[in-house]
């Protein structure tokens, strides 16, 4: 009977030990007394909401685990959340450790240099095609070679033409006949003085030169007429041979001064409100190492390149020492400025996913909030903020993809669970942290 009372006596101990646990263990923590140490209490621990993926994955746990590739889950604080959807709260050494860095918005002047492709034109208002205006035969040919340098009044080509010979004829008689008729019929001379009129008039609308005319009012006629350069140039094309029969308005000579040239710039389509008339260009080619060129816009042409998507340019270059030969190709520079200062942010702290494109503002605290804007002109380091930021607010302009990736899961995150559920007593609020997403519930089996 002493064995058994004895062991009575151990089994009620451990069943009251037992119970005891089971009355703590239901207590809530909120109830646990704090211990102080002198006149401070001890800092209250930091509240877990929830454990993130790390990959950034819509997957959330309340309770630590790893994912499929040993990672663990990132806890996500109460304490690192803010008032607006999408936002975040960085704690201070998390922000030293990150890099961050900001930079305030501000007005400034944006300056751009446009970069494009360029090749050297004839200047079409120094261009000049020798194209007789009768019909005839090529006797002698001056302008014998491609490329040759003819100076303005230079003889060009001797040409023969039977319809040449009898017009100046005609004028040659005409004048005679006036000669003859001084004491006659005051009609008479008239008439004659129209035939002399028409046919020198014809000789002139053919192009006929005045010293050629001044010889035929002397009363020489020539077989042969001398076409004259009317330029000073270059002679770019000679379809013309020694010998050739020509028809009235045939090319045989194409020359052009090259003293001045246009250059005709290619822009891309994107960099086209960058460039207008009257803006500075450089011109430099890698066949001319060492040399670059100076010139102004003269005209932006009104069409677009639909196969290279460009707008064309036209600037004027001087070429009196003849290096810049047509169809030279080269790179052009194209230095612009706006007029005005514009708010502009560094360019580093603009995201831009296709679809938008956001600044993340510095709220102070370690809070950060990401806002969408409207951007305009940008140069090589700032770029232009026409909607959605005021001057001398803060932005981020280092780690801000981090920041941003961060503040774009827990927006996700927060849509994976309703704001609010239905009952028949009325929508009964889910839980909502700071940043204004509902916290994340564990899944179970079975929902009441």
């Amino acid at each position: 009977m002493k064995r058994a009372e004895i062991i009575g006596v151990i089994a009620i101990i451990a069943l009251s030990g037992a119970l005891g646990w089971w009355i703590g263990a239901q207590r809530p923590t909120d109830m646990v007394p704090t211990v102080a140490t002198g006149h401070q209490s001890a800092p209250a621990a930091r509240r877990i909401l929830y454990y993130r993926n790390p990959m950034g994955l819509p997957d959330t746990s309340q309770v630590p685990k790893k994912d499929s590739m040993g990672m663990d889950y990132v806890p996500v604080y109460a304490d690192e959340t803010s008032a607006a959807p999408g936002s975040i709260v960085i704690a201070p050494e998390k922000i030293q450790r990150l890099g961050v860095r900001t930079q305030k918005a501000e007005l400034r002047m944006i300056s751009h240099q446009v970069r494009a492709s360029g090749t050297i034109a004839v200047d079409d208002t120094r261009h000049h095609v020798v194209a007789p205006r009768f019909d005839g035969w090529i006797e002698r040919l001056y302008a014998n070679r491609t490329g040759a340098l003819v100076r303005r009044g230079a003889p060009l080509a001797d040409v023969y033409s039977p319809e040449l010979m009898s017009t100046q004829n005609e004028y040659v008689i005409a004048q005679r006949a006036l000669q003859t008729l001084i004491d006659s019929d005051p009609q008479a001379q008239r008439g004659m003085q129209a035939l002399a009129d028409a046919a020198l008039t014809r000789l002139k609308n053919w192009g006929i030169s005045g010293a050629q005319l001044d010889r035929l009012r002397a009363g020489e006629v020539r077989r042969l007429m001398t076409l004259s350069a009317p330029i000073d140039g270059v002679v770019l094309d000679k379809p013309a041979i020694e010998g050739m029969r020509f028809m009235a308005g045939e090319k045989i000579l194409d020359l052009a001064d090259l003293s001045q040239v246009w250059l005709i710039a290619d822009v891309p389509t994107i960099e086209a409100s960058w460039v207008e008339p009257g803006q500075t260009v450089v011109f430099s080619s890698p066949a001319l190492p060492g040399r670059s060129f100076s010139g102004l816009v003269e005209f932006i042409y009104p069409t677009i390149d639909a196969a290279a998507r460009t707008v064309r340019a036209r600037v004027v270059l001087d070429n009196r020492d003849g290096a810049l030969r047509p169809n030279l190709y080269g790179d052009v520079v194209f230095t612009a400025k706006d007029s005005a200062p514009v708010l502009a942010v560094p360019a580093s702290a603009m995201l831009d996913s296709g679809r938008r494109r956001i600044v993340l503002i510095a709220l102070g605290g370690g809070r950060f909030e990401p806002r969408e804007i409207e951007a305009g002109r940008s140069d090589e380091t700032h770029v232009e903020i026409t909607r959605g930021l005021a001057d001398g607010e803060s932005v981020v302009v280092s780690a801000n993809f981090l920041i941003d990736a961060e503040s774009n899961l827990r927006a996700a995150l927060g849509g994976l669970t309703p704001h609010a559920k239905h009952s028949q007593s009325g929508p009964v609020q889910e839980p909502v942290d700071a940043a204004g997403a509902a916290a994340p519930t564990p899944h179970s089996g079975h929902r009441d």
